[in-house]
């Protein structure tokens, strides 16, 4: 059957790989079915044959996994809702690409030979991962590897070998599916010990993972000293950017912020927490009659002395000539209760047709607009940084989905002692939300950091330094989380040295793939 009808049961078994990542979290499903795309992939009759089951597969994976862009539309009124369905299927046909030439290199390299055609696989896995955190800008979402997440005796191994190579893992799991289906398939008793040879070297492979993880310093998981408020209002999309709305909004935030303890804290607000601007010197019209002094001010009153507020704002960007806003940054600022500045980060890592709208003067002309509201374009800030908060440490600041993409999260030369990301998962749907805390989970176990989250509508949670979620707030829900801030590890491996580890894996993976096809082959 698997012979018969190799494309229908790639694309079904990529669509129902994608049910192993949250929400629904059914990770031995994925592997099993990930394990028979391959077995199909190695049967197939020609190079042409083996990049369309790849592509084919990448197509089910993508579409299922992603359905949540769809609902982004539904909140553009420039754009019908049918088109989200539509852009989910065209970016699903393009990231299907990655997996095609998985399945190319693979087919090329291990046909006819199965040990080999496992370690390609995995190793061209890993670095078409890579590939697709940079090219076009990068949409990494829903590495392979974060199916894994929920499993710490696998997970851990992030530390070292990042969610990349976790990845790489992943597949390295689903050989052993492999050859049992082509075990069976073929029926031949005489390879039963050579099987057997395979499967224990799985699970050597699988020591190692363990091994590793075990003995990596998970630090001191005491909690630290610094008092901690996460808020999230429940401040749906729809109400966001409405107009008439910004003290109802406000005054939301207000009621769950305020405390009578007099301890110290960090409170957290979400990304575009608010629409005013914190920063002097715009132009007075732009301010709407609510200086940054005045709405510094509204603020301080929610803190007691010693608090800092770190919440997302806007910041606009000027054309000095003629005196008008001609970009935005979407900015977080950190402020202390004596309504001073302490510091701004930019997000680097903008969406595109969400936060700039690539080819503007093309698109704008077919009336095509971005999804975020607004006359102008963001620009994009330098990349990660780490603001000082005084007796609270420092902190790295990755706006939304910024966080998804692995190695790049953190200040390498002015390590943070946690990471703030504040987001906007109200566009997201019910399966997005899920999906992003799980790969800011992966980031707190690789860079060895607790992650603090703040959304409007939800997932807000605090992960601490091994990815566990020690306090969440469901999705729809008006809430707060009051604790402490989890302690950092000292910086793990993958810290150190970055993607640098994992693509080192895929080069040995793939090293070993060629050497063992070469020996194999017929003299």
């Amino acid at each position: 059957m698997i012979a018969r009808y190799p494309y229908g049961i790639a694309l079904a078994a990529g669509g129902i790989s994608a049910t192993g990542f949250a929400p629904l979290n059914f990770w031995p499903l994925a592997i099993v079915m990930l394990g028979l795309w391959m077995a199909v992939l190695f049967q197939a009759q020609s190079r042409k044959s083996a990049f369309f089951i790849g592509w084919l597969f990448g197509v089910g994976h993508f579409v299922i996994g992603l359905n949540w862009i769809a609902t982004a539309f539904t909140f553009q009124a420039a754009m019908p809702e049918w088109l989200g369905y539509v852009a989910v299927v065209l970016l699903s046909l393009y990231l299907a690409v990655f997996p095609a030439i998985v399945a190319l290199a693979a087919y090329v390299i291990g046909k006819d030979r199965p040990w080999a055609f496992i370690l390609a696989t995995a190793g061209m896995w890993i670095i078409t991962e890579w590939l697709r955190s940079w090219v076009f800008s990068g949409f990494i979402w829903n590495p392979l590897g974060s199916v894994l997440v929920q499993l710490p005796i696998l997970s851990w191994s992030a530390a070292w070998i990042g969610t990349y190579g976790l990845s790489g893992f992943a597949v390295l799991l689903a050989g052993g599916v492999f050859y049992e289906i082509m075990r069976r398939a073929a029926a031949e008793a005489q390879t039963g010990n050579r099987n057997r040879l395979r499967y224990g070297a799985l699970a050597a492979l699988a020591y190692i993972a363990f091994s590793l993880a075990m003995t990596w310093d998970r630090g001191d998981s005491s909690e630290a000293e610094a008092q901690i408020t996460v808020i999230q209002p429940n401040i749906g999309q729809q109400d966001k950017w409405k107009a008439g709305y910004e003290e109802q909004n406000l005054a939301k935030l207000a009621e769950l912020t305020r405390r009578e303890d007099e301890r110290p804290r960090i409170i957290f607000w979400p990304e575009a927490a608010i629409p005013d601007y914190l920063e002097t010197g715009y132009p007075p019209r732009y301010y709407y009659g609510r200086p940054p002094e005045f709405v510094r001010q509204q603020l301080a009153t929610l803190m007691r002395p010693g608090d800092v507020l770190v919440l997302g704002a806007l910041k606009l960007e000027f054309d000095e000539a003629e005196g008008r806003a001609v970009g935005a940054r979407n900015s977080v600022f950190a402020m202390d209760s004596e309504r001073q500045l302490l510091g701004r980060y930019d997000k680097a890592h903008l969406v595109p047709y969400g936060e700039y709208l690539p080819m503007r003067s093309l698109l704008s002309a077919v009336g095509l607009s971005r999804l975020a509201p607004g006359d102008f374009d963001f620009w994009p800030g330098p990349g990660p940084r780490s603001l000082d908060l005084g007796k609270f440490g420092k902190v790295g600041l990755q706006v939304c989905y910024e966080i998804i993409f692995s190695g790049q999260v953190v200040d390498r030369d002015n390590r943070p002692n946690f990471i703030f990301n504040p987001s906007n998962d109200a566009w997201f749907g019910s399966w997005g939300p899920p999906q992003h805390l799980a790969q800011a989970r992966l980031r707190a176990i690789e860079e060895g950091l607790p992650v603090i989250r703040s959304t409007p509508t939800g997932i807000s949670a605090v992960i601490d330094a091994n990815g566990t979620v020690t306090d969440s707030i469901p999705m729809g829900q008006a809430g707060r989380i009051d604790g402490r801030l989890p302690t950092a590890k000292s910086a793990t491996v993958f810290a150190r040295y970055g993607n640098t580890l994992p693509l080192g894996l895929a080069v040995v993976l793939l090293i070993s793939a060629i050497a063992i096809a070469i020996r194999l082959r017929p003299r």
